[in-house]
C-alpha cells in the first residue's frame, strides 16, 4: 500500500493528459458478453436461493451460508444494475432501463433514484462540501476538534465497524432508500419512480411471503440481503476512503486526481473480481462510468499507465482500514482517533 500522498495533481494531469482517448475504446457495450454475464449471475443466484429454501428446515445455519455465497452473486447483479443506470451494460437506453428495474426486484434498491444520487456521487466524488451524497459519511480532523464531547461521542459510535458495516447498512436499506431524503430541482420523476419502485419491490416480496411461507422467505431473502448490503457498504469504504485518497474542498478539486487517486484498486484473486463485478478497478470505473464493468480488467491490463498512481490494496491490507476515521486536510490522508489524540495531546491514547 502507498505509504505517502504521492504524486501532485499537475503530475497526474500531465502524464495521464490522453486518458480520454485511452478509455474510449473500451466504452463500446458487447450485447453478447452482457447476456453471458446476466446468466452466469441470475443462474447461480436462484439455483442458490432454491437451495437456501429447502435447507431451512434442515440447518437454519447451513441457510445462512449459502446465504452469505450467494450475497456475493447479488453483488454481481447490483453491478449489472449498477451498469444499467450509467447506460454502459447495453446499448439501448430502454434496455438498460429493463435490466436494470428487474434488478431491482433481486437487490431491493430502486433503481432510478439510486442511479441518479450515484451518478451525482460520479460529478462530486472527492469534494468535502459534497461527501453526505452517494458516500459513508465522515469528518474532517477540524470538524471533530470543534464538536462537543456529546458529538465526538456520537461520531465515535456511528464510525464504529460494527455500526458502520453492520447497523448502517440495514437502515440504509430499509430506510434511507424507501424515502426521498436527497432532492435537486427537477427531481419529481425521479421521486416517483423510487415510490412506485419501491411499491412494486415490496408487493413482489409480500406475493413471495404468501407463496413461500413468510418463516423461510424471510430467513432466504433477509440473510442474503443483510450480508450483501455488508460486501457493498465494505467495498465502497475501502474504495473511497483508503488512507491516501483524495479528498478537497471544491476550489481545489480535480476530477482527473480524484478518480485516480481518490479510489482504489481493490487488488483481489480474479474469482473474487468476477463475483464483485470486476467493481474493484474502481479507479478506472470513476475514470469512466460509461466502460462497462466487463471492460474494467481489460482497460487496466492492456494501459498500465493507469495504474501508476492509484492506491492498490489487497484484502488483508484493506483490514486495518476500518480504523480509518477522519480526514486529516494537513496531511492530506485518513488518521484514526488514537492518531488524532496523540496529535492532540502528545500522549498515546489506547
Amino acid at each position: 500500500m502507498n505509504t505517502s500522498s504521492g504524486p501532485s495533481v499537475e503530475e497526474i494531469n500531465d502524464n495521464l493528459r490522453h486518458w480520454k482517448t485511452i478509455v474510449a475504446k473500451y466504452q463500446q457495450s458487447n450485447t453478447p458478453r452482457a447476456i453471458g454475464q446476466i446468466f452466469s449471475s441470475f443462474g447461480p443466484f436462484i439455483a442458490l436461493w432454491i437451495a437456501m429454501y429447502f435447507s431451512v428446515d434442515y440447518s437454519i445455519w447451513l441457510t445462512l451460508a449459502l446465504g452469505a455465497v450467494n450475497a456475493f452473486f447479488l453483488v454481481r447483479i447490483f453491478i449489472i444494475q449498477h451498469d444499467c443506470g450509467h447506460y454502459s451494460f447495453l446499448q439501448k437506453r430502454k434496455f438498460n432501463d429493463v435490466v436494470g428495474f428487474v434488478c431491482s426486484f433481486f437487490s431491493s434498491i430502486p433503481y432510478t433514484y439510486w442511479a441518479r444520487v450515484h451518478s451525482y456521487h460520479h460529478g462530486h466524488t472527492g469534494q468535502l462540501e459534497h461527501r453526505d451524497i452517494g458516500d459513508i459519511d465522515f469528518l474532517t480532523v477540524g470538524e471533530y476538534r470543534d464538536l462537543t464531547k456529546w458529538g465526538r461521542f456520537k461520531y465515535r459510535i456511528f464510525r464504529s465497524p460494527v455500526v458502520l458495516f453492520v447497523i448502517v447498512p440495514l437502515i440504509y436499506m430499509g430506510i434511507v432508500l424507501r424515502i426521498p431524503r436527497i432532492t435537486f430541482d427537477g427531481w419529481g420523476k425521479v421521486h416517483v419512480k423510487q415510490h412506485l419502485n419501491n411499491i412494486a419491490i415490496a408487493l413482489v416480496y409480500v406475493a413471495m411471503g404468501f407463496i413461500l411461507g413468510w418463516k423461510a422467505f424471510l430467513i432466504v431473502q433477509g440473510s442474503i440481503i443483510f450480508f450483501f448490503g455488508i460486501i457493498s457498504f465494505w467495498f465502497f469504504y475501502v474504495q473511497h476512503q483508503h488512507e491516501h485518497t483524495f479528498m478537497q474542498w471544491t476550489k481545489n478539486w480535480d476530477y482527473l486526481t480524484a478518480a485516480i487517486k481518490g479510489a482504489s484498486f481493490y487488488k483481489l484473486p480474479r474469482w473474487l473480481h468476477f463475483l464483485t463485478g470486476n467493481i474493484g478497478y474502481h479507479h478506472i470505473h470513476h475514470l469512466s462510468s460509461r466502460i462497462p464493468n466487463y471492460n474494467l480488467r481489460q482497460c487496466a491490463k492492456e494501459n498500465p499507465v493507469l495504474q501508476k498512481y492509484v492506491t492498490k490494496v489487497t484484502f488483508f491490507q484493506s483490514l486495518p482500514m476500518m480504523f480509518h476515521k477522519l480526514w486529516d486536510e494537513e496531511k492530506q490522508r485518513m488518521i484514526s482517533f488514537k492518531e488524532f489524540y496523540q496529535n492532540e495531546s502528545g500522549t498515546t491514547v489506547a
